[in-house]
């Protein structure tokens, strides 16, 4: 058998270690033997010497001192032997891989058990060098898990990153806006659609429920830029417990011909006995799991590696008829059949939680844990003795305010904050009083677009989606909604990233909210002392995909029927080629059980009754007064009316309609100045005489009650109020003026 440098350098670091052993034990040995001759030999020739021994003490003396010398020198080499055998653990693992010598059952793993778990590790590297790490992220559901591996990485990371996603249109759409919404220093993020390179791996069967996605690894050497050397790939359910530049200083202990690191596989899938008849894909003892992979994208281009894996994969087919993990099983036919292609990571880089696994093995402290994997489809219901402390890991980064994580990078030039907004927070006067209410105009919320599934089905050229917005004490409005509102719903939730579990446990619990897929649910996250209110309508409005919109409250319940009745209207007023806006009458009750009334007659019989009455008639009769209720009780046909001061309805308009002004925060003339723009820009106001929405009761805001208690909080909204009448004047002209001069 042809032996190969690398097991002779092996060989002679084992012999050196055992001879050092050898000399070391001998040595009292031979000092016994000596003695016991010298005493036979030499007794008759005992005498003083000058310090009192005689000559046989003497002798033994100088020999004392001999032996702790040789034990002195024994015992540095054996240091030095024992240093080298550590750090070249690695090679003597991959002599073992490229002699075939892997056994099923005492592979690495097993000698992890023996060795420490951080027994390699890489020289640090630049403080300021950009890692790049590549994931597959599709769908809304992966688009949501993947924030708890961004946030893991991004609390431990000292280096600037670079996140390259391949991703189909809404998982692009949704990260694109998560990432530009938070705007960490230092991060960059690119998109690839997965869309453009199916047709690659569409014809693999495979049974895995990752589906077309899970064989997307396959591609990245012709998906991500001919420029790009190297990236770390991770699957989209890692955490990691430390800092990823650590794993990517790996990559300077792979040799010339290593092009994948790896962890070993934890389970016995690739043993092929956790159940009779399993026949898994062929892998080097027990295989390689592909959840964190260091990928060298130039190595594999010479290597032709597009080649190499479908020439494998074809072979294996014809056999295996289709793949039951994915790229993984692919990657571990390529590996056997090369095997100098792979390096083995330390397993505490992928700590493998699902059923089966020997992760345990891994590590033996907390800070041996690296990376941690939830490569089970029970996710955190998996069983392992210590699933509480993976969980709670887990669920510490779930509920981590992500806002804490746009710090700076010091002394990088690619990891300084956003200067645009530095400079704009730099220029407010913090002597202002009105200094918080400025500042948080200037803050751009970290925006989770479609946090749920969503699937529009198609819809008509009259169609209409009701836009609202919330927080997290209105929750208990969207059944209620979802059952007198048939059509699409875009909301904006504003939550904290704790809330937003809590949201997402609420809503899945939910038969009426889980039975409904035409309802967008933006999580824009709370930062700042204020309500955003009109941030949260702009941001529910970006994302209708109808032509038109009924801008609404969470409060309001809509009548039965009124989306049929609304798209019927559209089509009869004809509002596709004018400016039109649809206004439907505001009611409230201060019930909060109510007999929903039928129609319009039930209406004004409870009208009469006393049990609802006109919306904010007895607080704010301006802001619904030139709805005109009296016309209303008796129209049949829609009616216009004019604009007024303060007038605040809620409407039906097109999709393009001017947006919500966002220095409006919390409560008071949020409405107002929207309409107020409406009018300026010559919409009609035409009420609709068979429609209604009734407002249900809650208790006051924590703005309202702020607008309520102080000076302050109203000197601040009346000063935002006259800038934003100087900017309709500065905008429109002479046609404004009748706005510059209300007083209110």
């Amino acid at each position: 058998m042809k032996i190969t440098r690398k097991k002779m350098a092996v060989i002679r670091l084992h012999r050196k270690v055992v001879y050092a052993a050898i000399l070391l034990l001998l040595v009292p040995c031979l000092v016994l033997l000596y003695y016991s001759t010298s005493e036979h030999g030499e007794a008759s020739r005992e005498s003083k010497n000058l310090l009192g021994f005689n000559s046989r003490e003497a002798i033994l003396a100088d020999r004392v001192k001999e032996m702790e010398h040789e034990n002195q020198m024994l015992r540095r080499q054996l240091s030095i032997s024992q240093s080298q055998l550590q750090q070249t653990y690695e090679t003597y693992q991959q002599v073992l891989v490229e002699n075939n010598n892997v056994s099923g059952d005492s592979g690495p793993l097993e000698m992890n058990r023996s060795l420490p778990v951080n027994c390699v590790n890489a020289d640090p590297i630049p403080k300021c060098e950009r890692i790049h790490v590549s994931i597959v992220c599709a769908g809304h559901n992966a688009s949501r898990d993947v924030i708890i591996l961004i946030k893991s990485i991004l609390f431990y990371r000292k280096n600037p990153l670079h996140f390259h996603f391949i991703s189909d249109e809404m998982g692009q759409q949704i990260l694109s806006t998560l990432f530009k919404t938070w705007d960490v220093p230092g991060v960059k993020v690119s998109f690839y659609l997965a869309e453009n390179y199916k047709s690659h791996v569409e014809w693999i069967p495979n049974k895995h429920y990752s589906g077309l996605y899970g064989l997307m690894k396959l591609l990245l050497i012709e998906i991500l830029p001919s420029n790009m050397e190297k990236t770390i790939v991770l699957d989209t359910d890692i955490t990691f417990a430390s800092d990823i530049a650590e794993l990517w200083g790996l990559f300077q202990r792979m040799t010339s011909k290593q092009t994948l690191a790896l962890v070993e596989n934890q389970s016995d899938w690739y043993l092929g006995t956790l159940w009779k008849k399993h026949k898994p894909w062929p892998a080097l003892g027990r295989g390689f799991n592909t959840g964190v992979i260091l990928l060298d994208l130039q190595k594999l281009r010479d290597l032709k590696w597009m080649q190499m894996w479908l020439l494998t994969a074809e072979k294996e087919l014809m056999s295996q008829f289709s793949t039951a993990l994915a790229d993984q099983d692919i990657i571990n036919a390529v590996i056997k059949q090369h095997p100098y292609l792979v390096y083995t990571l330390p397993c505490a880089w992928n700590v493998q939680l699902s059923d089966n696994t020997r992760s345990e093995l891994c590590y033996k402290e907390v800070t041996d844990l690296k990376a941690i994997h939830w490569n089970s489809p029970k996710k955190l219901r998996v069983k392992n003795k210590h699933v509480e402390f993976f969980r709670n890991l887990y669920l510490t980064f779930l509920e981590y305010d992500g806002n804490l994580l746009r710090r700076e990078l010091f002394g990088c030039t690619d990891g300084k904050a956003n200067n645009t907004l530095h400079e704009k927070l730099s220029s407010l006067d913090e002597d202002d009083q009105c200094y918080e209410f400025r500042r948080e105009q200037l803050l751009m919320h970290r925006t989770h677009l479609y946090y749920l599934d969503y699937q529009l089905p198609k819809f008509l050229d009259t169609d209409v989606t009701l836009v609202a917005q919330l927080s997290m004490d209105r929750l208990q409005m969207l059944e209620a909604i979802c059952k007198h509102w048939e059509g699409p719903i875009s909301l904006a939730l504003y939550m904290s990233d704790a809330e937003a579990q809590q949201f997402i446990r609420y809503a899945l619990s939910s038969e009426t909210l889980m039975a409904r897929k035409n309802i967008g649910y933006h999580v824009v996250y709370k930062d700042g002392q204020f309500y955003p209110v009109n941030y949260l309508r702009n941001t529910a409005m970006s994302q209708v995909k109808t032509p038109y919109m009924f801008l609404s409250d969470i409060d309001f319940l809509p009548m039965y029927g009124l989306y049929d009745y609304l798209r019927k209207a559209i089509g009869m007023l004809d509002m596709a080629t004018s400016n039109k806006a649809l206004i439907v009458p505001a009611f409230e009750t201060l019930r909060y059980r109510l007999n929903f009334p039928k129609s319009k007659a039930d209406l004004l019989h409870m009208l009469d009754m006393g049990t609802l009455f006109t919306f904010r008639y007895h607080v704010w009769q301006k802001g619904h007064a030139p709805t005109n209720f009296a016309r209303w009780r008796t129209a049949t046909t829609p009616y216009q009316v004019q604009w007024e001061p303060d007038f605040e309805p809620y409407v039906v308009v097109k999709k393009d309609c001017p947006k919500y002004d966002p220095r409006f925060l919390g409560f008071g003339w949020n409405k107002v100045s929207h309409v107020m723009t409406l009018d300026a820009q010559s919409y009609d106001f035409i009420v609709l005489p068979n429609a209604f929405i009734i407002h249900m009761p809650h208790t006051p805001s924590f703005d309202i009650a702020k607008f309520r208690s102080s000076q302050q909080y109203r000197t601040c909204l009346q000063t935002l109020k006259e800038e934003f009448q100087r900017d309709m004047s500065k905008t429109y002209g002479f046609a404004a003026l009748k706005y510059v001069a209300v007083e209110t």
